[in-house]
Protein backbone atom coordinates (compact mmCIF):
# COMPACT_ATOMS: atom_id res chain seq x y z
CA UNK A 1 0.00 0.00 0.00
CA UNK A 2 2.74 2.85 0.84
CA UNK A 3 4.91 1.44 -2.21
CA UNK A 4 1.73 2.01 -4.22
CA UNK A 5 0.88 5.78 -2.97
CA UNK A 6 4.14 7.39 -4.60
CA UNK A 7 4.17 11.14 -3.89
CA UNK A 8 3.47 12.40 -0.56
CA UNK A 9 -0.30 13.44 0.87
CA UNK A 10 -1.37 16.98 -0.14
CA UNK A 11 -3.97 18.72 1.38
CA UNK A 12 -7.02 18.85 -1.03
CA UNK A 13 -9.37 22.11 0.57
CA UNK A 14 -13.33 21.86 0.87
CA UNK A 15 -15.08 23.14 -2.81
CA UNK A 16 -17.71 24.55 -1.17
CA UNK A 17 -20.20 25.02 -4.17
CA UNK A 18 -18.25 23.36 -6.62
CA UNK A 19 -17.03 25.85 -9.86
CA UNK A 20 -18.04 23.34 -12.27
CA UNK A 21 -21.09 22.65 -11.37
CA UNK A 22 -22.45 26.21 -11.31
CA UNK A 23 -20.68 26.48 -14.97
CA UNK A 24 -22.91 23.39 -15.97
CA UNK A 25 -25.81 25.23 -14.71
CA UNK A 26 -24.92 28.53 -16.89
CA UNK A 27 -23.48 26.46 -20.15
CA UNK A 28 -27.36 24.75 -19.81
CA UNK A 29 -28.98 28.27 -21.02
CA UNK A 30 -26.20 29.59 -23.39
CA UNK A 31 -26.51 29.97 -26.78
CA UNK A 32 -24.17 31.28 -29.45
CA UNK A 33 -24.68 32.09 -33.19
CA UNK A 34 -28.18 31.60 -32.92
CA UNK A 35 -27.95 27.81 -31.97
CA UNK A 36 -28.08 26.53 -28.02
CA UNK A 37 -24.52 25.22 -27.15
CA UNK A 38 -23.79 21.60 -27.44
CA UNK A 39 -24.35 19.71 -24.07
CA UNK A 40 -21.53 19.41 -21.98
CA UNK A 41 -21.35 15.75 -22.74
CA UNK A 42 -21.80 16.07 -26.45
CA UNK A 43 -19.35 13.59 -28.85
CA UNK A 44 -16.16 15.50 -29.76
CA UNK A 45 -17.40 15.86 -33.55
CA UNK A 46 -20.47 17.47 -32.31
CA UNK A 47 -18.77 20.15 -30.71
CA UNK A 48 -16.14 20.67 -33.24
CA UNK A 49 -18.67 21.06 -35.67
CA UNK A 50 -20.48 23.90 -33.72
CA UNK A 51 -17.72 25.53 -32.88
CA UNK A 52 -16.18 25.23 -36.65
CA UNK A 53 -19.40 26.89 -37.65
CA UNK A 54 -19.03 29.78 -35.04
CA UNK A 55 -17.31 33.20 -36.13
CA UNK A 56 -14.10 34.50 -34.34
CA UNK A 57 -16.31 36.94 -32.36
CA UNK A 58 -18.79 34.20 -31.63
CA UNK A 59 -15.98 31.63 -30.02
CA UNK A 60 -14.61 34.98 -28.34
CA UNK A 61 -17.72 35.62 -26.58
CA UNK A 62 -18.32 32.14 -25.59
CA UNK A 63 -15.12 31.47 -24.29
CA UNK A 64 -14.74 34.75 -22.08
CA UNK A 65 -18.90 33.99 -20.87
CA UNK A 66 -18.28 30.52 -19.73
CA UNK A 67 -14.39 29.95 -19.41
CA UNK A 68 -14.80 26.87 -17.39
CA UNK A 69 -17.18 25.10 -20.04
CA UNK A 70 -15.09 25.94 -23.11
CA UNK A 71 -11.62 25.49 -21.75
CA UNK A 72 -12.25 21.82 -20.53
CA UNK A 73 -15.04 20.80 -23.91
CA UNK A 74 -13.01 18.45 -26.16
CA UNK A 75 -13.53 19.46 -30.06
CA UNK A 76 -13.37 23.08 -28.99
CA UNK A 77 -9.92 24.32 -30.89
CA UNK A 78 -6.65 24.26 -28.72
CA UNK A 79 -5.82 28.19 -29.33
CA UNK A 80 -9.49 28.89 -27.81
CA UNK A 81 -8.91 26.53 -24.35
CA UNK A 82 -5.96 28.37 -23.85
CA UNK A 83 -7.61 31.92 -23.90
CA UNK A 84 -10.68 30.45 -22.07
CA UNK A 85 -8.39 28.92 -19.45
CA UNK A 86 -6.68 32.17 -18.72
CA UNK A 87 -10.07 33.77 -18.07
CA UNK A 88 -10.83 30.54 -15.26
CA UNK A 89 -7.43 31.16 -14.06
CA UNK A 90 -7.76 34.61 -13.52
CA UNK A 91 -11.08 34.77 -11.51
CA UNK A 92 -9.40 31.72 -9.37
CA UNK A 93 -6.58 33.63 -8.37
CA UNK A 94 -9.05 36.47 -7.61
CA UNK A 95 -10.84 34.46 -5.77
CA UNK A 96 -7.99 32.51 -3.56
CA UNK A 97 -6.39 35.96 -3.06
CA UNK A 98 -9.58 37.16 -1.66
CA UNK A 99 -9.68 34.27 0.74
CA UNK A 100 -6.39 34.30 2.00
CA UNK A 101 -7.19 37.50 3.72
CA UNK A 102 -10.25 36.36 4.90
CA UNK A 103 -9.73 36.70 8.59
CA UNK A 104 -12.69 34.19 8.95
CA UNK A 105 -10.87 31.16 7.68
CA UNK A 106 -8.55 29.38 10.05
CA UNK A 107 -4.65 30.40 9.42
CA UNK A 108 -4.29 26.98 7.42
CA UNK A 109 -7.14 27.66 5.35
CA UNK A 110 -5.60 31.08 4.72
CA UNK A 111 -2.37 29.63 3.86
CA UNK A 112 -3.72 26.87 1.30
CA UNK A 113 -5.58 29.91 -0.22
CA UNK A 114 -2.73 32.20 -0.73
CA UNK A 115 -0.63 28.62 -2.45
CA UNK A 116 -3.22 28.39 -4.66
CA UNK A 117 -3.07 32.27 -5.69
CA UNK A 118 0.49 31.55 -6.39
CA UNK A 119 -0.01 28.51 -8.01
CA UNK A 120 -2.97 30.43 -10.73
CA UNK A 121 -0.46 33.61 -10.59
CA UNK A 122 2.52 30.91 -12.24
CA UNK A 123 0.27 29.19 -14.58
CA UNK A 124 -0.74 32.63 -16.04
CA UNK A 125 2.64 33.87 -16.44
CA UNK A 126 4.12 34.51 -20.19
CA UNK A 127 2.00 32.56 -23.41
CA UNK A 128 1.78 29.53 -21.30
CA UNK A 129 -0.91 27.14 -23.22
CA UNK A 130 -3.03 25.59 -20.36
CA UNK A 131 -5.29 23.23 -21.79
CA UNK A 132 -7.69 22.59 -19.21
CA UNK A 133 -8.28 23.71 -15.76
CA UNK A 134 -10.74 23.34 -12.90
CA UNK A 135 -10.17 24.72 -9.68
CA UNK A 136 -12.79 22.28 -7.55
CA UNK A 137 -11.26 20.79 -4.85
CA UNK A 138 -7.85 19.93 -5.18
CA UNK A 139 -7.95 20.83 -9.19
CA UNK A 140 -7.30 19.33 -12.73
CA UNK A 141 -5.04 20.66 -15.33
CA UNK A 142 -3.39 19.88 -18.88
CA UNK A 143 -0.79 22.13 -20.32
CA UNK A 144 0.88 21.87 -23.89
CA UNK A 145 4.41 22.63 -25.40
CA UNK A 146 4.70 22.44 -28.63
CA UNK A 147 1.98 23.16 -31.36
CA UNK A 148 -0.37 20.94 -30.99
CA UNK A 149 -2.68 21.38 -34.30
CA UNK A 150 0.55 20.91 -36.59
CA UNK A 151 2.64 18.47 -34.37
CA UNK A 152 3.22 14.65 -36.40
CA UNK A 153 3.43 13.10 -32.99
CA UNK A 154 2.06 14.18 -29.32
CA UNK A 155 2.89 12.69 -26.57
CA UNK A 156 0.88 12.73 -23.25
CA UNK A 157 2.19 12.54 -20.18
CA UNK A 158 -0.07 10.86 -17.73
CA UNK A 159 1.16 11.40 -13.96
CA UNK A 160 0.43 9.50 -10.66
CA UNK A 161 -0.62 9.66 -7.27
CA UNK A 162 -0.70 12.99 -5.47
CA UNK A 163 -1.26 15.03 -8.33
CA UNK A 164 -3.27 18.35 -7.97
CA UNK A 165 -3.21 21.86 -8.82
CA UNK A 166 -0.46 22.33 -6.22
CA UNK A 167 1.79 19.59 -7.50
CA UNK A 168 1.48 20.14 -11.17
CA UNK A 169 4.34 21.86 -11.25
CA UNK A 170 7.69 22.25 -8.65
CA UNK A 171 10.92 24.02 -8.14
CA UNK A 172 12.92 21.91 -6.51
CA UNK A 173 13.02 18.46 -9.04
CA UNK A 174 10.99 19.72 -10.91
CA UNK A 175 10.80 16.89 -13.84
CA UNK A 176 9.57 15.02 -10.85
CA UNK A 177 5.90 16.80 -11.64
CA UNK A 178 3.83 16.89 -14.42
CA UNK A 179 4.97 20.27 -15.98
CA UNK A 180 8.59 19.36 -15.56
CA UNK A 181 7.94 16.35 -17.11
CA UNK A 182 6.90 17.84 -19.91
CA UNK A 183 9.08 20.61 -20.38
CA UNK A 184 12.10 17.88 -20.01
CA UNK A 185 10.63 15.75 -22.21
CA UNK A 186 9.41 18.44 -25.08
CA UNK A 187 13.26 19.64 -25.10
CA UNK A 188 14.80 15.87 -25.60
CA UNK A 189 12.13 15.50 -28.47
CA UNK A 190 13.76 18.71 -30.21
CA UNK A 191 16.77 17.17 -29.57
CA UNK A 192 16.15 13.32 -30.98
CA UNK A 193 14.34 14.56 -33.91
CA UNK A 194 14.43 18.33 -34.73
CA UNK A 195 12.74 17.82 -37.83
CA UNK A 196 9.55 15.98 -36.29
CA UNK A 197 6.99 18.59 -35.24
CA UNK A 198 6.00 17.34 -31.96
CA UNK A 199 3.94 18.69 -28.75
CA UNK A 200 3.79 17.34 -25.23
CA UNK A 201 1.20 17.36 -23.24
CA UNK A 202 1.36 17.53 -19.31
CA UNK A 203 -2.16 15.89 -18.83
CA UNK A 204 -2.87 15.93 -15.40
CA UNK A 205 -6.76 15.80 -15.83
CA UNK A 206 -8.28 13.54 -13.78
CA UNK A 207 -8.87 13.02 -10.07
CA UNK A 208 -5.58 10.77 -8.25
CA UNK A 209 -5.15 8.90 -5.02
CA UNK A 210 -4.54 11.33 -2.39
CA UNK A 211 -1.98 10.02 -0.23
CA UNK A 212 -1.73 6.79 1.49
CA UNK A 213 -5.24 5.49 0.89
CA UNK A 214 -7.46 2.85 -0.86
CA UNK A 215 -7.96 4.76 -3.70
CA UNK A 216 -3.87 4.10 -4.84
CA UNK A 217 -4.54 0.53 -4.16
CA UNK A 218 -7.61 -0.18 -6.25
CA UNK A 219 -9.01 0.48 -9.86
CA UNK A 220 -11.46 2.92 -8.56
CA UNK A 221 -10.05 6.18 -9.48
CA UNK A 222 -8.23 4.83 -12.40
CA UNK A 223 -11.70 3.87 -14.09
CA UNK A 224 -12.73 7.31 -14.06
CA UNK A 225 -9.79 8.61 -15.25
CA UNK A 226 -9.58 6.54 -18.15
CA UNK A 227 -12.77 7.04 -19.27
CA UNK A 228 -11.63 11.28 -19.40
CA UNK A 229 -8.17 9.85 -20.63
CA UNK A 230 -10.14 7.74 -23.89
CA UNK A 231 -12.10 11.25 -24.57
CA UNK A 232 -9.21 13.27 -24.01
CA UNK A 233 -6.95 11.02 -26.54
CA UNK A 234 -10.19 11.35 -29.24
CA UNK A 235 -9.99 14.84 -29.43
CA UNK A 236 -6.52 14.95 -30.20
CA UNK A 237 -5.97 16.03 -33.65
CA UNK A 238 -6.33 13.43 -36.21
CA UNK A 239 -3.32 13.86 -38.59
CA UNK A 240 -0.95 12.92 -35.27
CA UNK A 241 0.14 9.86 -33.94
CA UNK A 242 0.15 9.94 -30.41
CA UNK A 243 2.23 8.02 -27.39
CA UNK A 244 0.82 7.66 -23.76
CA UNK A 245 4.13 7.88 -21.05
CA UNK A 246 2.05 6.86 -18.05
CA UNK A 247 3.95 6.90 -14.79
CA UNK A 248 2.82 5.20 -11.38
CA UNK A 249 -0.81 5.32 -10.87
CA UNK A 250 -0.78 6.99 -13.79
CA UNK A 251 0.07 3.54 -15.60
CA UNK A 252 -3.40 1.92 -13.94
CA UNK A 253 -4.76 4.68 -15.57
CA UNK A 254 -3.82 4.04 -19.10
CA UNK A 255 -4.19 -0.08 -18.48
CA UNK A 256 -7.72 0.64 -17.67
CA UNK A 257 -8.29 2.96 -20.74
CA UNK A 258 -6.10 0.43 -23.43
CA UNK A 259 -8.82 -0.93 -24.67
CA UNK A 260 -11.02 2.09 -25.64
CA UNK A 261 -8.56 4.26 -27.31
CA UNK A 262 -8.68 5.37 -30.45
CA UNK A 263 -6.22 4.03 -33.49
CA UNK A 264 -4.20 7.34 -33.15
CA UNK A 265 -2.50 6.09 -29.78
CA UNK A 266 0.52 3.81 -31.09
CA UNK A 267 2.27 3.52 -28.38
CA UNK A 268 1.88 3.46 -24.61
CA UNK A 269 4.72 3.62 -22.00
CA UNK A 270 4.73 2.34 -18.68
CA UNK A 271 7.37 3.58 -16.33
CA UNK A 272 7.94 2.53 -12.34
CA UNK A 273 4.42 1.01 -12.69
CA UNK A 274 2.60 -1.00 -9.79
CA UNK A 275 0.48 -2.87 -12.74
CA UNK A 276 -2.13 -2.31 -15.19
CA UNK A 277 -5.14 -4.68 -14.30
CA UNK A 278 -4.07 -6.67 -16.82
CA UNK A 279 -2.08 -10.07 -16.54
CA UNK A 280 -0.14 -9.49 -20.02
CA UNK A 281 0.05 -7.53 -22.73
CA UNK A 282 -2.79 -9.51 -24.93
CA UNK A 283 -5.17 -8.41 -22.16
CA UNK A 284 -4.86 -4.79 -22.73
CA UNK A 285 -7.22 -5.51 -25.76
CA UNK A 286 -5.08 -2.56 -27.24
CA UNK A 287 -4.06 -2.48 -30.61
CA UNK A 288 -0.85 0.14 -29.44
CA UNK A 289 2.85 -1.02 -28.55
CA UNK A 290 3.64 -1.44 -25.14
CA UNK A 291 6.89 -1.11 -23.36
CA UNK A 292 7.69 -1.07 -19.88
CA UNK A 293 10.60 0.43 -17.84
CA UNK A 294 11.64 0.47 -14.24
CA UNK A 295 14.89 1.72 -12.81
CA UNK A 296 16.56 -0.80 -10.28
CA UNK A 297 16.32 1.45 -7.38
CA UNK A 298 12.32 2.40 -7.83
CA UNK A 299 10.92 1.18 -4.54
CA UNK A 300 7.57 0.32 -6.93
CA UNK A 301 9.61 -2.83 -7.57
CA UNK A 302 8.31 -4.16 -3.81
CA UNK A 303 4.92 -3.98 -4.68
CA UNK A 304 3.12 -6.96 -4.86
CA UNK A 305 2.12 -7.52 -8.30
CA UNK A 306 -1.55 -9.27 -7.74
CA UNK A 307 -4.70 -8.32 -7.66
CA UNK A 308 -7.28 -10.39 -5.12
CA UNK A 309 -11.06 -8.54 -4.18
CA UNK A 310 -10.39 -5.43 -6.16
CA UNK A 311 -6.44 -4.25 -4.06
CA UNK A 312 -3.79 -4.59 -6.45
CA UNK A 313 -2.96 -3.77 -10.10
CA UNK A 314 -2.19 -6.99 -11.26
CA UNK A 315 0.68 -8.47 -12.60
CA UNK A 316 4.38 -6.95 -13.24
CA UNK A 317 4.67 -5.26 -16.70
CA UNK A 318 8.42 -5.67 -16.40
CA UNK A 319 8.35 -9.32 -16.05
CA UNK A 320 9.02 -11.60 -19.28
CA UNK A 321 5.48 -12.98 -18.76
CA UNK A 322 3.75 -10.04 -19.34
CA UNK A 323 5.09 -9.59 -22.54
CA UNK A 324 5.45 -5.36 -22.79
CA UNK A 325 8.86 -4.59 -25.03
CA UNK A 326 10.91 -3.87 -21.93
CA UNK A 327 13.59 -0.59 -21.75
CA UNK A 328 16.56 0.44 -20.04
CA UNK A 329 15.44 3.65 -17.35
CA UNK A 330 19.62 3.70 -16.50
CA UNK A 331 20.20 7.32 -14.24
CA UNK A 332 16.28 7.33 -13.19
CA UNK A 333 17.88 6.23 -9.82
CA UNK A 334 14.81 6.30 -8.34
CA UNK A 335 10.63 6.45 -8.74
CA UNK A 336 10.30 10.37 -9.73
CA UNK A 337 13.65 10.33 -11.68
CA UNK A 338 12.13 9.02 -15.29
CA UNK A 339 11.92 12.30 -17.05
CA UNK A 340 14.81 13.85 -15.34
CA UNK A 341 17.89 15.38 -17.86
CA UNK A 342 20.56 13.34 -19.06
CA UNK A 343 18.94 10.08 -18.33
CA UNK A 344 18.83 7.13 -19.98
CA UNK A 345 15.12 6.33 -19.32
CA UNK A 346 14.49 10.02 -20.82
CA UNK A 347 16.32 9.71 -23.69
CA UNK A 348 13.93 6.28 -24.40
CA UNK A 349 11.08 7.87 -23.54
CA UNK A 350 11.91 10.74 -26.18
CA UNK A 351 12.65 8.25 -28.67
CA UNK A 352 9.61 6.83 -28.43
CA UNK A 353 8.04 10.15 -28.72
CA UNK A 354 9.70 11.42 -31.88
CA UNK A 355 9.12 7.50 -33.53
CA UNK A 356 12.86 6.94 -33.44
CA UNK A 357 12.40 3.01 -32.59
CA UNK A 358 15.34 1.86 -34.09
CA UNK A 359 17.77 3.57 -31.77
CA UNK A 360 15.72 2.61 -28.38
CA UNK A 361 17.69 1.19 -26.02
CA UNK A 362 16.10 -1.92 -24.09
CA UNK A 363 16.41 -3.75 -21.01
CA UNK A 364 19.77 -4.90 -20.39
CA UNK A 365 20.25 -8.59 -21.10
CA UNK A 366 16.86 -8.25 -23.77
CA UNK A 367 17.22 -6.85 -27.22
CA UNK A 368 13.90 -7.89 -28.11
CA UNK A 369 12.37 -4.59 -27.53
CA UNK A 370 12.87 -3.59 -30.70
CA UNK A 371 11.53 -6.27 -33.17
CA UNK A 372 9.16 -5.97 -35.49
CA UNK A 373 9.51 -2.34 -35.45
CA UNK A 374 11.36 -0.57 -38.24
CA UNK A 375 14.10 2.17 -37.51
CA UNK A 376 11.90 5.15 -38.00
CA UNK A 377 8.04 4.49 -38.06
CA UNK A 378 5.95 7.54 -38.15
CA UNK A 379 3.15 5.33 -36.64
Amino acid sequence: MLAITGWTTVHRPDAGVAPRTAALTAWAGAHAGGHPVPPADAPVRTVARFFANLDADERARLADAHPLMVGNLNGVPAALRYRANRVSLAQAQDVEEHRARDVRLTPAARTDAGRRAHRFASMLAGDRQILAFDPTAGGRAAEVFGDLDQARRISVIVPGVDTDLLTFERTARRWSAPVGMAQSLYAAERAAAPAVPTAVVAWADYTTPAGMGMDAATGRLAVEGAARLEAFTSALPARATTALLCHSYGSVVCGVAAAGLPARVTDLVVAGSPGTRAENVAGLHSAARVWAMRDPGDWIADVPHVEVGGVGHGADPMSGDFGARRLSAAGAGSHTGYFAPGTEALENLARIGTGSYGSVVCLPGDDSCREGISGTDEG
